[in-house]
């Protein structure tokens, strides 16, 4: 099942991805939200708006946050040998942490600025878990359980300040540096390590072109290394690392920076696209 929230109103609604198009299950009487969901409510209402035909869909929807209430945004750095060997990195033994702050996260279409007092603007498609359950130190058999579902996920990076130092937070986390979109699909209906293919474009030209299964750590390796030091909470999103093709691993003299006016797409086979703006 694929779950979105959109703007109906000025108000957030929860929404259904169907084949038919988007179903406001809001509008259908579904009184819980997106959280409520993601936190172990039973899906089978919403299963049973998504079979019912004779509910309308929704055109042209403003999409919001995939979250309601933003926790943390945790990122895996460095999780695809050949982006590691590309910006000439050791390979990680374990899994590089790092996190952004709950105002990089923006949903599909929303615009992102690029202060101008800064160049080395960059992008990176990430498959990112949504998860479901509390997660403090669990083993590899466990974490799986604790996921809600996944999305597509774009960690864009300014590369010159998050190379001053080893901590990489300034480089991170600028407002609009984590966006995420547009729905996520439910962990009973997607498998990572089945291979999707994870892709960006720029301007609709392709930039990364990637598989989930070339990740050095994988999402239950991830979940039970980083449940060992952080609590993950339902709703926390992590975003599990980004394969080859970023601008950093050009020579400099042929690495294309993002600038005002770049549309940026992030594709992952059996979720979708998330399109953000630089401005």
């Amino acid at each position: 099942m694929k779950l979105c929230n959109i703007k109906i109103d000025g108000q957030c609604h929860l929404a259904v991805l169907t084949d038919r198009g988007l179903v406001d299950a809001t509008a259908a009487g579904c009184t819980l939200e997106m959280d409520d969901f993601i936190s172990g409510a039973d899906l089978a209402p919403l299963e049973k708006i998504a079979a019912d035909e004779s509910l309308p869909t929704v055109e042209a929807a403003e999409y919001l946050n995939v979250v309601n209430k933003p926790g943390k945004l945790l990122c895996v750095g460095l999780n695809y040998v050949d982006h590691a060997n590309g910006v000439k990195m050791d390979v990680p033994k374990y899994p590089i942490l790092f996190s952004k702050f709950a105002n990089a996260l923006v949903p599909h279409e929303a615009q992102v600025c690029l202060p101008e007092w800064e160049v080395s603007y960059d992008y990176e498609a990430e498959l990112v878990i949504v998860m479901g359950k509390t997660a403090w130190n669990v083993s590899e058999d466990e974490a799986m359980d604790c996921v809600f579902g996944y999305t597509c996920g774009n960690d864009f990076s300014c590369r010159d300040p998050q190379m001053r130092s080893g901590q990489w937070l300034i480089g991170k986390t600028m407002p609009g540096f984590g966006p995420c979109g547009p729905v996520i699909v439910t962990a009973d209906s997607y498998d990572p390590k089945a291979g999707k293919q994870v892709q960006s474009y720029v301007n609709g030209e392709m930039r990364q072109d990637g598989s989930t299964t070339q990740m050095l750590f994988d999402c239950a390796k991830i979940i039970s290394y980083a449940s060992r030091y952080t609590q993950l909470e339902p709703g926390d999103l992590i975003y599990t690392g980004t394969p080859s093709g970023v601008a950093l691993e050009k020579r400099e003299d042929k690495r294309r920076w993002l600038e005002k006016g770049d549309k940026v797409d992030v594709v992952i086979e059996g979720i979708g696209t998330l399109t953000n703006y630089m401005v």
